[in-house]
């Protein structure tokens, strides 16, 4: 589970918040937080922390605290939905690449940070100190993202293909740890793959449909999803991808009616 209780919340809203516009009770997502072994106060100060980084807004009733989704989460939940579905479910060929270098300055860090993150969400390995690449055409994405964090007249961007006179396959085992990747792969077919959704409460459901979207919403960012002539597709992956759609749609009835539950003030 994630070290940072404001990552378990963004889990939970984007899993479970329906519609994306309803507001959730500051006591429920407290509760659920607790049920994750996080401390009341723990839970409260990263919801203050979320509202401070424009993920969440906060709403007042009376003398009762809710929480929305803002534009910008709504965003990142939408990125984020597009691109852990979408894992492993094509079968990647040749394609164009994308190669994004900057010179972001060091008054401009925060967002050099959130520019790697998001960087390596989309599936970009680092070659060297501000040189990117990823085996997709993503001038789209990046286009926008670095319009987003204002640095766009520090960065360059090109499409193109790799030489067929080197042996791209080496460099891209250099830049990904395809090694790791299977194995976190097989580690999340042998951590999930025994549970039965139809035995579970109600409670346990949303437990487990939580930790698997955590477990898997890492793989983005360590699976650039290689074209298959260039390196094999990582070991255990179809496994793990197949599991993940199946447990996250059976988990779903269950897993809703406790968070529609817990909201209730």
């Amino acid at each position: 589970m994630p070290e940072a209780p404001q990552d378990l919340v963004m889990t939970l809203l984007g899993a479970h918040l329906r519609p994306r516009d309803r507001q959730a009770w500051s006591g429920g997502l407290v509760e659920l937080l607790g049920e994750f072994g996080f401390s009341a106060g723990a839970a409260r100060v990263a919801l203050t922390r979320l509202v401070r980084r424009q993920l969440l807004a906060k709403v007042k009733d009376g003398r009762l605290v809710h929480y929305t989704v803002t534009p910008r989460s709504a965003a990142v939940f939408e990125e984020g939905d597009t691109r852990i579905f979408a894992l492993g479910t094509a079968e990647p060929h040749k394609t164009q690449w994308t190669v994004l270098w900057h010179a972001i300055p060091e008054d401009e860090k925060v967002a050099r940070t959130r520019l790697v993150r998001r960087l390596r969400f989309l599936g970009f390995g680092p070659v060297q100190d501000g040189t990117w690449i990823a085996p997709h055409d993503r001038e789209r994405e990046v286009a926008q993202l670095l319009r987003d964090l204002g640095v766009q007249r520090y960065a360059g961007l090109l499409l193109g293909g790799p030489a067929a006179s080197l042996d791209f396959g080496a460099f891209v085992r250099r830049v990904w740890d395809l090694d790791d990747l299977a194995e976190r792969y097989r580690a999340f077919v042998e951590q999930f793959g025994a549970h039965d959704p139809d035995r579970l409460s109600d409670r346990a459901a949303l437990l487990l449909r939580t930790r698997v979207t955590h477990q898997f919403r890492q793989f983005p960012f360590a699976d650039p999803e290689l074209p298959s002539d260039l390196v094999p597709p990582p070991a255990h992956r179809a496994d793990a991808v197949r599991l993940f759609h199946d447990l996250y749609s059976a988990l779903a009835p269950a897993a809703m009616r406790h968070f529609d539950e817990v909201m209730k003030p």
